[in-house]
Formats: structure tokens, sequence, C-alpha cells
């Protein structure tokens, strides 16, 4: 019998049972604008049923299981012989194999695919992020395996497959596989170029063996990757699989995992080659030029991975709010409260608008809209991805001390936050990309103004960011220290420019007085009180529509 001064009152229901992708109404409206009718049906279905399974209490037992058990490795099995293997608790396996069949490695071949599977990515990585990883990378690996028709004839049906199998085995043996990439080393880190890892001719055509270490190994308990070496025409690219034809388990030591923030459930390694069968993708000493789309595609998942962490906090932050009562009344009726929770949602939509204009991008495929991507990709991945941290953040402080429980769910969000924004290229590397860019490429610059372009007129604040933006880049003096400002501009009037476009009034209005018009603070819940931000809430609480 519970004592009588145990009465629980005030406390806020989960927040479970619900369509994650229809109760995002920025998310369904980003979908039905970028998609075309044809298809549009049949996408909705799609991501109806996995917003239905993502806001399930099974996917979200799942996610706190394989976050509380994380991978393990095992180097050599009871006799003595290597194996290195990487086991993950089954809850990663289903997390992973519902990923997978709902084809979030699978955008290249199908219409719509970048949109379908970014918003499947944004929704599904919300029951847990760091399954994430080797979904970004398999997908990622197939447009560097193009430049090798023969490659990519082998590989790409079983990097797109909607089967996922479990375990090592040679790949002709499975319906599905997935792949890694390892590119830094530790006396170099982001700057490849200074790898020391060797590759040695072969007989064979494009045959090498790798002698080296890498410093950063994604996704170890993958089938395959794709790795940087020194071949003797140059830093080059290669294809190294765990599991060769004849069964024989190719030379792939794993030294360690790595003892991450976050992200937790995800495995990160230090493997060591030495006489490791490679097979050469693309031309020798072009190992950058032709390993860097799949490096641009994961930079676009960590812009989405980043939108959907945001997008999970600021939920559970409007969600709490609704219920929880304070000081007379519920939080989310407190003028300040509104503030600080409609600023959240402002970042949230204007991520989340940007992420899915970057996958329309890549849909669309022409030459204009690579050339947008040039700059609008470092740009998002560089401001959306530093973002989130501070989003994720606020958003812990609206449940106040039961955010800072782990029960709640807000600290392993927040342990997550600041990992999109180191890989695939810190902050300082997106910026001097971006600086490459802007001196290489003027195509890319045209593209750019082109897009932001379309909302001149709608909005002063805007207009007078962009002159201001152009007037930046008429000063070429001190660039390079100057380019995170730089970049962060690029960012802002890109996302202005497409809410501005897209959303409705009040959230235009209170981005561009808060982002672009300087009337705003330096911490969240700063926005001007004569705004409508009842309706700036509203739009972002978690409820099926």
């Amino acid at each position: 019998m519970a004592a009588t001064t145990h009465t629980v009152t005030n406390q806020v229901p989960p927040l479970v049972g619900l369509d994650v992708f229809a109760a995002d109404r920025v998310l369904s409206e980003a979908v039905e604008r970028h998609i075309e009718p044809a298809v549009l049906p049949v996408a909705l279905v799609e991501l109806g049923e996995l917003g239905r399974a993502a806001g399930s209490a099974q996917a979200q037992e799942w996610g706190a299981q394989a976050n509380a058990h994380p991978p393990v490795l095992r180097t050599h099995d009871r006799y003595g012989h290597r194996v290195d293997e990487v086991e993950f608790h089954p809850s990663w396996h289903r997390l992973l194999g519902h990923a997978v069949s709902a084809g979030l490695t699978d955008a290249w071949g199908r219409p719509a695919g970048h949109v379908r599977r970014a918003a499947g990515f944004l929704v599904w990585s919300q029951a847990e992020a760091g399954h994430g990883c080797p979904l970004s990378m398999t997908h990622a690996a197939v447009p560097a395996l193009r430049t090798d028709p023969a490659l990519a004839a082998e590989w790409e049906p079983l990097l797109t497959s909607h089967t996922y199998v479990e375990g090592l085995r040679p790949p002709g043996e499975k319906a599905g596989v997935l792949f890694g990439m390892g590119m830094t080393e530790k006396q170099g880190g982001t700057d490849v170029r200074s790898n020391t890892t060797r590759a040695e001719p072969l007989a064979g055509e494009g045959e090498y063996l790798l002698t080296g270490h890498k410093w950063f190994c994604s996704a170890p308990m993958s089938d395959g990757f794709l790795v940087l070496a020194q071949a003797p025409g140059g830093l080059s690219c290669f294809l190294v699989p765990r599991v060769l034809p004849d069964g024989a388990r190719n030379v792939f030591a794993i030294q360690r995992l790595k003892d991450k923030l976050g992200n937790r459930s995800n495995a990160s390694a230090e493997v060591e080659f030495d006489g490791t069968w490679a097979r050469r993708v693309g031309e020798e000493g072009r190992g950058v030029r032709t390993i860097i789309e799949m490096v641009a595609a994961t930079r676009l998942d960590c812009v989405v991975g980043s939108a959907a962490l945001m997008r999970q906090a600021v939920a559970q932050a409007v969600h709490h709010s609704t219920y929880r009562s304070a000081f007379g009344g519920v939080l989310i009726d407190k003028p300040l409260m509104r503030n600080v929770l409609a600023d959240l949602a402002l970042e949230s939509e204007a991520a989340t608008v940007l992420a899915m204009r970057l996958a329309a991008a890549y849909d669309a495929d022409t030459e204009e809209e690579r050339a947008f991507l040039r700059l609008a990709l470092p740009a998002a991945k560089f401001w959306v991805t530093k973002r989130c941290t501070a989003v994720v953040g606020e958003a812990l402080e609206c449940l106040g001390g039961n955010g800072y429980v782990e029960e709640s769910g807000m600290p392993r969000l927040l342990r997550e936050a600041p990992l999109n924004s180191i890989w695939e290229g810190s902050g300082n590397v997106q910026a001097l990309d971006m600086l490459r860019a802007l001196q290489r490429e003027p195509g890319a610059l045209d593209a750019f103004l082109r897009e932001v372009g379309q909302a001149r007129g709608a909005d002063h604040r805007l207009d007078a960011a962009i002159k201001g933006l152009l007037t930046e880049l008429a000063d070429l003096d001190g660039i390079e220290a100057r380019a995170r400002r730089l970049v962060e501009r690029f960012a802002l009037v890109l996302q202005g420019s497409l809410l501005v476009r897209w959303a409705p009034p009040e959230v235009a209005d209170a981005f561009c007085a808060s982002r672009l018009g300087g009337d705003g603070g330096a911490v969240f819940g700063t926005l001007p009180h004569s705004l409508d931000l009842a309706s700036v809430v509203a739009r972002a609480r978690p409820v099926a529509s």
C-alpha cells in the first residue's frame, strides 16, 4: 500500500504511442512539397508506418536497451584464433533491421529516393541515433563505387537491399550488406593526405595489399569498407571486404573500440591492416576525389541527424510543458516558457526545412542543384550541427530536474548532440571547404544566390541580410579568419529564405526578426514579445493530425 505522503500528481505522461512522422507538421509539409504527386501516396504510407513504429513503446525500449548495453569487441575465439568481431545487443539488430527494411540505405535508384530516405532517417533515428552510422555509410558508399562500374554492379544491389543479414560471411551468400569507412589516421586526423597506410599492387588488375593503422573506422562490424591508402601513384581509394570470396577472413585487426561521449550503441574502432587484400576504386592518386561523394552524402546525414535530435528534444520539451503545472498554471501558457519553446521550435523547423531542401537537390541531380549543394551543404553541416547541442541543452532545461535524469531520455540526446558537428569534418573543415568552393567554383555562388533570391522582396530583414552577405564577400581581407562568420551568414540567409517561402507567416516573421534582424538575444527565449509565439509553439506540439 502506498504511503499517504507519496501521492503522485503533476507528472507528465510518456510521449509514446504516436506517429512520429504525422505528428511533425514541418516534416510532413516538406515531404508533400518535395515529392511529386505520382510518388507521394506510396511515400506517405511508408513514412506513416515508420512513424508509428518509431513512436511505439517497443522501439523506445529497443533504443534504451541498445544504449544500456554497448557493443563488445571479441578479438579471439576460445582457441586463440583472431576473429575480430563486434557483438551487439539484440535490440541493436532489431533497430538496424527495421531501418534497412524501411529502405534507409536505398535512395539512389528510387523516385524521390533522397527525400523519402531523409524523411525516414529523420523519423527513425529519433528512436535511437547510434545505429544511424552504418545506415549512413552504407547509403553513402554507392556514389563512390559508381566510379567503377564493375564494382558498382557487384555491390550496389546488396548495399541498397531492404534485407538485413546479421553476421560475417561471403557477400555472395548474403541478401544485403553494410559498409563502413576508414579515412583518418592518428598522425593526421582530418588531414587525410598525410595518411601513411601503404597499398602495394598485386598481379591482379586493381588488387592491392594494404599495411597501416586507421585511427577511426566507422561501423567495424560491416561487410566492407572504403578506405584511403598511399599507392605508387598517390593517395587512392580502396574497397576492403571483411570476408573474401572463398570464405576466408580478410586481415582486419580491430585493436579497440572507442569509448565515446555519446553514440554509445554504435561501434567506432581502431583497426590495423597487415597484408589486407583490397580492390582499388577509381584511379590511383585520386582517392580523395573518389571518396568525396561518400563524404558529402554522410554530411547530409549529419544535417538530417541533427534535425532529428532537435525535433525529438523540442517535442519532449513542448509535451512536458503541455502537462506540467507550476506557479498557478500550465507551463506552456506562461509567457516566458512560451518564448523559450517558440525559440527552440524555430531552430528545429529551420533545420528540418533546410535538411529536406538539400535532399530534394540530390533527387533533382541537375547541374544547377549540384552547384547549389556545393555551398549549401557545408554551410548546413556547419550551422545545423552546431545549433543542435544548444537546442538539446535548452530543451533539457525545460524539463527541469526531470530532464537531467536518465529515465527521461534527455541526457542521451544531449550526449549525442555534439557528434554530427565533429564527424565528416568539423566546423573549421566545413568553413575552409566553403572558401575553397567560393574561390574555385564561381557557379556555386551564383546558384546559391539564385536560390535565396527566390524570396527577395518578401521580408526586408532577409533582403538586408542578403545584401550584407554580398558586402562580406566583397572584402577578401582576412577571409580565412572570418570564415566561420561568413558560413554562419550563408546558413542563416538560406534558412530565412526557405522559411519566408514555405513556413507560416508567424514562423518566418519570428525567424527573420531574431536571426536576421537582430531582435533577439544570445540565449533562447529572447524573441520579441509582440510576435505570435503561441502559434509557433502549437505548430511544434507532437500531436498527430
